[in-house]
This record gives structure tokens, sequence and C-alpha cells, in this order.
């Protein structure tokens, strides 16, 4: 299983980080061990400055490569919300002596899977989901304001990396991203059914 990222797919995200709207997806990876397991997350000791970002997911059911847009839709059936937990400052020192993110992105229990519900059962390209932080609302985003729409993200990927049954894509973060402390409950929504409970320690 691959966990496949897309960074900067929301123009204020990208702007709240102080970075360029891309021309194109910016792509990073997770490895599978970066999965969380129940719902307790553990804040790392090398970071003192950790980032939820709250995403909409995408599963692939049907394996694939150089996918079109217009089949992209036949390539996954189930949709859910992950966290995409980030070590800010890591990724900053990083970011500037120009090395790659994976340490900052892909460390145990950094990605947050919910369920996965049958897409179907939503308007894929016209759907809401949030993230609350101890009660009080901390991210809102819709599904219209990506740059990049999950069929042009799953043709662009597929063009490099092959797309095989049970990939996760996680599709972007919306502006509102912040550090998380011990005791914090983040809780996340897809349009009104909570599909997320984790608690920080």
């Amino acid at each position: 299983m691959k966990l496949i990222c897309i960074g900067r797919n929301y123009a204020l995200h990208a702007k709240e980080l102080g970075n360029e709207v891309p021309e194109d997806p910016v792509i990073f990876l997770k490895p599978d061990t970066a999965v969380l397991k129940g719902r307790d997350f553990y804040l790392p000791d090398f970071s003192q400055d950790v980032h939820y970002e709250l995403e909409l997911i995408v599963k692939i059911s049907k394996t694939g490569r150089y996918i079109t847009p217009e089949n992209a839709d036949k390539h996954y059936e189930n949709i859910g919300l992950g966290i995409d937990f980030t070590a800010r400052d890591l990724q900053a020192k990083l970011k500037n002596k120009g090395l790659p993110w994976e340490l900052s992105k892909g460390f145990d229990g950094s990605a947050v899977l919910s369920e996965f519900l049958p897409k179907n059962d939503f308007k894929v390209e016209n759907l809401e989901f949030h993230l609350e932080k101890n009660k009080n609302v901390v991210q809102r985003g819709n599904t219209t304001q990506m740059l990049f729409a999950i069929k042009d993200i799953i043709a662009f990927v597929s063009r490099y990396f092959t797309l095989k049954v049970g990939d996760i894509i996680f599709t972007g973060t919306p502006a509102g991203v912040g550090k998380v402390a011990e005791g914090d409950r983040l809780q996340g929504y897809l349009e009104d059914k909570k599909l997320l409970d984790i608690v920080v320690h």
C-alpha cells in the first residue's frame, strides 16, 4: 500500500505557509508504517511543532497506469478523511537545506485514516468537510476549492506511479492548519458524519 499525498492543493493553505501556488500537483509519499493504529496519537520526541492537516482521502480500487481524467472515476469507489500530521519545525529545517520532507511527514503514526464510505453516497465534486480541535472548528474545506480535482490528481500521479488496489491518496488540506498539544482532541467530519476522533498524548 502506498500513501500518496498532495501538497498545496488549496490556494489559501499554500499562502498561509508562505508557499507559491503550484502549477502542477506537489507529490510526496508516506510509508505504510505511518498509518496510526487506534485513536491515540503520540507526539514525537524530535519535534516541538506538530501540526494537524485534515484531508479528503481516496482509496484506489482498480490498478492503473496513465489513467485519463475521464476514466479516473473508475479507479476508486470509496472516500474518507485523513490527518497528515506534520513536524513543521523539522519540515522547515529540511526545506531550508533543500532536502526532502519525508522525515517530517512520514514518521510512525503520522497518517490517520478514517473508515471509508462509498463515493456514490456523496457529491464528490462539491463535498464539505471540517476538523474540530477541542470542539472548536479549526479547518473547513470543500472539494470545489481544490486546485486539482480528484480526477486530475489520479491522472497526474498515474503517469509516474502505477496505482494499485489499496493505495490511498491524501488530496490536500485546506487553510487553518495548526499546532497540536498533549490533551487535544481532534474530530473530523465529512459533511455531517463524524469519521475521526483522535486524542493527542
